[in-house]
Parts: structure tokens; C-alpha cells; sequence
């Protein structure tokens, strides 16, 4: 149905040039109509191979008198590993309070040994807690309902093209705060979509407190005790979102869209970035409502 609704969408999009005649101009409608006839077989052909790994068995676990889970505490990193790795990076530590990551100062770049740090298991309908402290001009974030996942040539596409985030950033030294649009890039905004309001990030060196509720589609982000931000996955308003954000059908990442339409439809991971800064969690706990 798809490539059937793409096929006679690219027919309508040919015929609207030269009125629809077949003809060797070189007019600018015609350009027009070759690049954007260009973008929708490259979308329609950017289809993201998933990978179906080992999931961690929760039952190891410790749950709480509230009924969550404990994914960290101090005590060790088990059920951890890196995106699109067998065990946890060197660039992570577990200090005895806190998963640390060690920062390398590369950015996006990451260093060798370097990578984002993940459950190994999925989970769709849930409350996820846990504290972070982020260095002086720190950035991190945490990723959820995210996919491991390739692309045509076989290679690990980033984390973040199949999932939301989480935004952890020290809004007053770190640049990415004053770009994007309205602060969706500072703390706790679901990353270059929507913006974290009231703005109640503590200054680096200082604990926050992060939590992130998913059922059924709906979304919450709570920072320091309040909700500052709410959205619903698989809407027409969450179709827009992505059609306006650089995760858009035919854009820069042309696997993203695929993903993220569907986003958490079938659960996902939740992760720790490694933005290349020195950042802390712990505290981590979740709990399930299926």
C-alpha cells in the first residue's frame, strides 16, 4: 500500500511539469520535479534493518517497595552495554555512586572506546526516573523507544535517528541552548521539537531529577518535580512535529522518518548519550505499566 500511495504520488508530481507531457526541456519546473521525484525514491528506499538482540532478563532485578525496577544503584552495571556493542564502553565507569561517563572533549565525535550507554531491554508503556549532573558546558541526553539498526550498507545508524531525547545540557555555558527554536534545546526538551517550559534546569554541578512517562502514545517529561512537557506519538501533530524537524521524509537523515513515525509502537531502549562531556547519572529505576 505504501509504495503503491508513493508510486501514484510521484505520477501526480511528473505530470504537474510540462503538463504532464514527456518532453527534453530544460525548464526550471521541470528541475523542480526531478528533485523532489529524486527525494521520494530516496525515502521510500532509506528502510532501516532493526536488529533483534538478547534481551536482558528483568527478573535479576531488584524492584522496589513502589514496584520499580532498579537499573542502577551503585551496586554494578549489569543489563548494560553500549549501542550497537556486546558490553559496557571504556568511556563509561560505574564510580560506586554514579554511571560516569569519563568526558573526551570530541563532542559528537566520541573518542575510541567511546559510545552511548544502554538497557538491553525494551520497554513500551513506562515510568522512568533517574538524577543527572552535567559538567560546566556539558551536553548529554536520554535516548528512549530507540532501535538498534542499520543501514543499506550494513553499518550501526546512529541512536538517536530511531528515537526522542531527553535534552541534558548546561543551558548557561553550552551553546546548543541558544539554538533551535524557543530553547527546544535545552535541558529536558524532547530534543529540537519541543522546549522544556518552565525551564527549571539546576546549574552544572548541581543534581536534577529526570523522569519520562510513556502509555499508549502519550508522553511526559518531568524535570525537577515538574511537568515541562507533554506530546503524543503516532498523531497528525506528531507527524507535523517530524515534518518540520530535521527528521523529516527525504531529509538529511532518510532513515530517521521511517523509524520515528512508528516510534515506540513496539517498544524500545532507553540510553545514556556520550556527547563527549563529562556527565553523571544515578538513581535509575523504571517501572513498567503494560
Amino acid at each position: 500500500m505504501k509504495k503503491t500511495f508513493l508510486f501514484a504520488a510521484t505520477v501526480a508530481l511528473m505530470a504537474s511539469c510540462c503538463g504532464g507531457k514527456k518532453c527534453n526541456c530544460d525548464c526550471e519546473a521541470c528541475k523542480n520535479c526531478e528533485q523532489k521525484t529524486e527525494k521520494a525514491a530516496v525515502a521510500e528506499a532509506a528502510v532501516a534493518q532493526i536488529v533483534e538482540n538478547e534481551q536482558y532478563d528483568l527478573s535479576q532485578l531488584k524492584q522496589d517497595e513502589e514496584g520499580y525496577y532498579i537499573l542502577f544503584d551503585g551496586s554494578s552495571l549489569d543489563g548494560w552495554r553500549g549501542y550497537g556493542q556486546t558490553a559496557v564502553p571504556a568511556s563509561w565507569e560505574n564510580d560506586g555512586e554514579c554511571i560516569h561517563l569519563k568526558g573526551s572533549g570530541t563532542g559528537e565525535a566520541q573518542a575510541e572506546g567511546g559510545g552511548d550507554l544502554m538497557f538491553a531491554h525494551k520497554f513500551t508503556n513506562f515510568t522512568l526516573e533517574l538524577e543527572y549532573k552535567i559538567s560546566k558546558g556539558g551536553n548529554s541526553g536520554i535516548f528512549y523507544l530507540a532501535q538498534e539498526a542499520k543501514d543499506a550498507n550494513g553499518e550501526m545508524l546512529p541512536i538517536w535517528q530511531s528515537c526522542s531525547e531527553y535534552q541534558v545540557l548546561d543551558n548557561a555555558n553550552h551553546i546548543d541552548a541558544q539554538l533551535g527554536v524557543d530553547g527546544n534545546r535545552q535541558a529536558a526538551s524532547l530534543y529540537d521539537m519541543v522546549p522544556a517550559v518552565p525551564q527549571n534546569a539546576k546549574p552544572f554541578g548541581e543534581w536534577n531529577k529526570a523522569k519520562i512517562v510513556v502509555f499508549k502514545g502519550t508522553v511526559i517529561h518531568y524535570q525537577n518535580d515538574e511537568k515541562v512537557l507533554e506530546y503524543h506519538l503516532w498523531t497528525p501533530k506528531w507527524k507535523e512535529m517530524l515534518d518540520n524537524s530535521k527528521f523529516c521524509q527525504g531529509g538529511e537523515f532518510p532513515y530517521a522518518y521511517g523509524m520515528m513515525i512508528e516510534e515506540g509502537k513496539d517498544g524500545g531502549y532507553f540510553a545514556l548519550q556520550d556527547h563527549g562531556d563529562d556527565v553523571w547519572y544515578r538513581n535509575v529505576r523504571i517501572k513498567l505499566m503494560d
